[in-house]
């Protein structure tokens, strides 16, 4: 692309400013407070879009959410590729664990430290950068769609239907996503499996009141300590999960598939000082790599009752919670695994207390085959631009639409990721390497380019 890396250069701060005032909007999808972000997220999109070339924008209504949306037509006889992206952010807490303010970025050693400043917002205003560039330079060789929704932290409840109602609106040739990441910054790798999720919250009521630990305990069972072992009767010795029926539908990865996986350069010794553990778990029989890539895994990411303040209060609550996901490999369907954990945990509840299990959110995993004109573009893009071939990776990660996508509108997804796992992305301290945002954008019109060339 002619001057690609000049035009970068010229408009850095600007890229940086504007995606700055992006970051500033707490667009928190899953705290209801924050409603009227999302829409001022959305606005901001559409303003961006028209502003990088897009002949049309509109921001639509869902029954949750908004949805930006916009497209530049230039011959509907050229393919079109269409970008999604999610405006939506995790929230922040614990704030005390931050060492700047979650929507104030700043610069600090070569990364952008703010919410959102990888997941999703660096990364889809990438794409909106990299479409300004193809449209100023007169090098844009097909037709472009965005859709940028406010919901994927929460599960993108919303927008299997928005694809529904406006089939013909969103027809495209492939979907073209950042929300994945690199092996690392001199390892490029393209994503070609995610996978699936489903998450619950769980409530466990023993006596109709919070009792005296000293004149009830030992005699009423205790909601907290019955959760906990109800939590820890769900994996085995071998971190297998015990859920009768779980693994019936996970298709066993072969022997060829898992020989060519490990040729991904992993570094256990410096996998775990990042994180600052000394040892790693994870189902008998398979590598770091493969827990997260191609097994399914059961976590609590949150657990909560009874008497957390300060000092001490001796009291036997009354509820318990905790808020609990699985994720799952293609095949497995989160609505079946999510009715098989429902029936699995009530039955093994104690009599004393009473168990409700509420699903919150969940969706399918998703395979990228590696033989069409998409991924061969992305794969020839991030060879031009890094200097060497990427490697194709399985995701530990979910993104529960991309198989609406292909299930709504017939159209495969290809994942282009710039994020690294030291980015922090749902923790506190979230941050994205300026080297890895504008090499996203020095990426992707190489994609294009090596598309449009690809489908003739």
């Amino acid at each position: 692309m002619n001057n690609l890396k000049q035009y970068i250069e010229e408009n850095k701060q600007r890229f940086l400013d504007e995606l700055f005032d992006y970051i500033r909007i707490p667009s928190i999808s899953s705290i209801a407070d924050h409603k009227p972000d999302m829409y001022k997220a959305a606005e901001f999109v559409k303003s961006s879009l028209l502003s990088a070339g897009c002949d049309k924008a509109e921001v639509f209504e869902t029954e949750g959410n908004p949805v930006a949306y916009g497209e530049k037509i230039i011959d509907p006889a050229l393919p079109t590729v269409m970008v999604y992206g999610h405006m939506d952010v995790m929230p922040v807490d614990p704030l005390e664990l931050w060492d700047t303010k979650p929507f104030e970025p700043v610069i600090k050693d070569d990364k952008i430290w703010a919410r959102g400043a990888d997941d999703d917002k660096g990364q889809a205003f990438m794409h909106i950068k990299a479409f300004e560039y193809m449209v100023k330079t007169n090098q844009l060789p097909c037709n472009v769609k965005f859709m940028v929704e406010g919901e994927e932290e929460i599960g993108s409840p919303n927008l299997p239907k928005f694809c529904e109602n406006n089939k013909e609106m969103l027809k495209s040739d492939v979907i073209l996503v950042s929300d994945t990441g690199l092996i690392a910054q001199d390892i490029p790798s393209i994503t070609t499996g995610l996978r699936g999720l489903s998450y619950w919250e769980v409530e466990v009521t023993g006596p109709n009141r919070d009792l005296h630990s000293g004149l009830f305990g030992g005699a009423v069972a205790n909601p907290i300590n019955v959760l906990a072992k109800l939590i820890a009767q769900i994996t085995d010795e071998n971190n297998h999960i015990t859920i009768p029926g779980f693994y019936d539908d996970v298709i066993e990865v072969t022997k060829e598939e898992r020989a060519e996986m490990a040729k991904a350069p992993f570094n256990e010794e410096e996998y775990k000082k990042a994180i600052n553990v000394e040892a790693l778990q994870g189902e008998k029989g398979y590598s770091p790599s493969e827990h997260t890539g191609i097994r399914p895994s059961f976590d609590v990411c949150g657990i909560w009752g009874g008497y957390t303040g300060e000092g001490a209060k001796t009291v036997l609550p009354s509820k318990a919670f905790a808020k609990i996901s699985t994720r799952l490999v293609p095949n497995q369907d989160n609505i079946k695994i999510s009715k098989l954990f429902k029936e699995h945990f009530e039955s093994i509840a104690p009599k004393g207390v009473k168990v409700n299990v509420q699903f919150l959110h969940g969706g399918q995993g998703y395979v990228c085959p590696v033989d069409t004109p998409a991924y061969l573009a992305a794969d020839k893009a991030y060879t031009e631009s890094f200097g060497k071939k990427p490697v194709p990776v399985r995701s530990g990660g979910s993104i529960p639409i991309i198989s609406d996508f292909e299930n709504i509108l017939g159209v495969k997804s290809v994942l282009m990721g710039f994020g690294l796992e030291s980015d922090a992305i749902h923790s506190p301290n979230e941050n994205f390497p300026l080297f890895n945002f504008f090499k996203g954008i020095e990426t992707i019109p190489l994609f294009y380019k090596n598309y449009v060339e690809l489908m003739k």
